[in-house]
């Protein structure tokens, strides 16, 4: 355990606000934590409210735990990096490959993979594991960012919270869309019928709001490929969606399966292909684009000499 020992100036804000100014590597969050479980004290006395007013003169001791060894056994997986450095981390995913340990998949995730790639992470909420901003499915590749320390994690969730950052796909769907743009506003739950899937859920009943915008930007005979745009990030969103419109993802076990394209493939057509975001610390603008995987690829080659485009 370390300790951090300030005197205060001047009159000042209240306590986490101030705390937050002053120890730029702590997000705001950690430090409300560390607050709430009775690591600071002001004036030798132990504070556990946030929200007390500091005065000149004012001797805060903030003692920081160590940093708790997460229990999953590291993983030596290959990882496609597409950007690195202290902060975080933009990776490649393959299908197949399950983000976070869950029932059913206790090891061998890209959380085991990042835990053997970066052995000495300072941590997310005192326990040293990277931090899963937003996910991908099992069998959907592309780009995903795993932030390493807690403040990338906080500033990294909050750009997507506040939608500025942009998050782009690659999908090829069943059938030709009418249109060469569209929108679908339809809330998402998880399907009263099938707890394995989500469905269309009104907001009355638990959805919740999903947006996706989409742009053709091929076609193929009768298969679509599809350029999308999130607004929001809800599980299977474009799968959902884009089965609700009669346009499913080619390949998709869940939402399309009575469909099939005559070629296998390991997962669904479906690929993040690029990020947009801030950098947490300097701000500078980091876009990242996601090389399709050989399968799609090759797909789209073979549906192209199929509908006479090559």
């Amino acid at each position: 355990m370390s300790t951090i020992n300030i005197q205060v100036p001047k009159n000042s804000d209240r306590l986490d606000r101030y705390l937050s100014q002053e120890l730029s590597d702590l997000s705001r969050s950690r430090i409300q934590q560390l607050i709430e479980q009775g690591h600071v004290q002001v004036n030798d006395q132990i504070c556990t409210s946030k929200k007390v007013n500091l005065k000149i003169g004012d001797r805060i001791s903030l003692a920081i735990p160590a940093i708790e060894p997460l229990q999953l056994i590291a993983a030596d997986i290959p990882l496609d990096i597409l950007y690195e450095d202290e902060e975080l981390i933009i990776l490649n995913k393959p299908a197949g490959l399950v983000v976070h340990p869950a029932p059913g998949h206790p090891d061998g995730t890209l959380v085991n993979a990042i835990l053997a790639h970066c052995p000495n992470l300072p941590g997310i909420g005192g326990i040293q594991r990277p931090g899963i901003v937003h996910r991908l499915d099992k069998d959907t590749t592309g780009a995903i960012v795993i932030a390493k320390t807690d403040l990338a994690y906080q500033h990294l969730q909050a750009q997507l919270q506040a939608k500025t950052a942009r998050r782009e796909y690659l999908g090829l769907v069943y059938g030709v869309p009418k249109t060469e743009t569209g929108s679908i506003d339809l809330p998402i739950g998880r399907n009263p019928q099938d707890r394995k899937k989500m469905g269309i859920v009104s907001l009355e009943d638990g959805g919740r709001a999903a947006i996706t915008h989409w742009q053709v930007q091929e076609r193929l005979a009768n298969y679509t490929l599809i350029h999308f745009q999130l607004e929001t990030g809800r599980t299977h969103q474009i799968r959902v969606h884009s089965a609700k419109i009669g346009h499913p993802i080619v390949g998709d076990p869940l939402y399309s399966s009575a469909h099939s394209i005559g070629v296998n493939l390991p997962g669904q057509a479906l690929h993040a292909w690029k990020l947009q975001l801030q950098h947490p610390v300097s701000g500078k603008l980091l876009q990242v684009t996601a090389p399709l995987p050989r399968s799609f690829t090759t797909l789209l080659e073979v549906l192209r000499r199929r509908s006479g485009v090559c």
